[in-house]
């Protein structure tokens, strides 16, 4: 080693550190030529660089759940005392909750929030597109209960509530899975509930043409109906761009028909420009069905997207929109 060292620095000019490395390294495992090696292996990094960050990427917000759930835990051992004599323990951790995501929309995302004025003072059922990830609709909630202190549950599939360690995350943001009467009862106590209708099979399989993929769901509608609530659509732009799926391969959308886990790859997690543009309201009429309801949400859903939503989606274009210094109007 120290013979090694010395050849490195001896002679009237000294070899470059990647050199003197590439002559130890010959040294210590007796291959020849491992300059050549090392040299194909860095260009195979660089090459598969720009994929490795679109697979890593996502991971971050996988992080930022887990630090999430960490600091309930924290929070909740500071505070069993005060447990037994508040009405809500969990008011302390919220905010902070809220403040983080916020934060990270703001930076990562530019995230903006309009047309908040359509949300009604009592309960209202709000029903948005899915896109790959519901990371817009956590932007969402944070951002409401910072603006206006309200808090807003949401219907989440069942395999979120088998995700190891989220039991605590789930009880205290109030994510719940149905069924249907219990969706009623939160909306009768004068909350707000969100739910996407297309769910896992929209966020996996929609693309960068925005279809909504409900089907002939119109349950979301029903519950409507019997809370006597009216509806509010909303849809965040270039959701499809922050986040993609691998869902146009055959093979991926048949084995999740088989299984029903989300088990199609997704990428991205790029800083593209979302905006959240809420519509107005659709009342409670009691005398439309729940086929009528749902078809009407459905197309004003349909309208937030062609209205706020260049089609196909553009990641490069979603990225410049961060530099747009003009005012997005409602």
């Amino acid at each position: 080693m120290t013979g090694g060292n010395e050849s490195c620095t001896a002679g009237p000019t000294s070899m470059s550190y990647l050199t003197c490395l590439t002559y130890i390294l010959e040294e210590w495992t007796g291959v020849e030529d491992i300059g050549d090696y090392l040299s194909y292996a860095f260009y195979i990094l660089w090459l598969l660089f720009p994929l490795v960050v679109v697979f890593v990427l996502p991971g971050v917000i996988v992080v930022l759940f887990y630090v999430s759930i960490l600091w309930l835990h924290i929070y909740k051992r500071k505070n069993e005392i005060k447990e037994a004599y508040s009405h809500d323990v969990w008011i302390g951790a919220k905010e902070v909750l809220a403040t983080i995501w916020d934060g990270h929309g703001r930076i990562w995302h530019g995230y903006e929030l309009h047309g908040v004025k359509n949300i009604p003072q009592g309960p209202g059922l709000v029903v948005f597109y899915h896109g790959a990830t519901p990371i817009d609709y956590i932007y969402f909630s944070a951002r409401l209960h910072i603006m206006k202190k309200r808090h807003c549950s949401v219907v989440a599939d069942y395999f979120v509530f088998r995700l190891p360690g989220f039991r605590i995350l789930l009880e205290v943001l109030g994510i719940i899975h149905g069924p249907k009467e219990a969706c009623v009862r939160t909306l009768k106590k004068g909350h707000l509930l969100a739910i996407a209708p297309g769910g896992v099979r929209e966020a996996l399989f929609s693309d960068e043409m925005y279809t909504i993929l409900w089907s002939d769901r119109k349950g979301f509608a029903q519950v409507a109906i019997d809370a006597k609530v009216p509806i509010i659509p909303m849809f965040t732009q270039n959701v499809r761009e922050g986040f993609r799926t691998l869902g146009g391969i055959k093979i991926l959308r048949l084995l999740y028909e088989r299984v029903r886990l989300p088990i199609v790859p997704l990428y991205g997690g790029f800083p593209v420009k979302l905006r959240t543009f809420i519509g107005e309201p659709i009342p409670y009429e009691p005398n439309m069905t729940a086929e009528e309801l749902a078809a009407k949400t459905k197309a004003a859903v349909q309208a937030l997207i062609e209205k706020h939503q260049k089609i196909p989606g553009n990641i490069f274009r979603a990225l410049m929109e961060r530099f747009e210094t003009q005012k997005k109007e409602d």
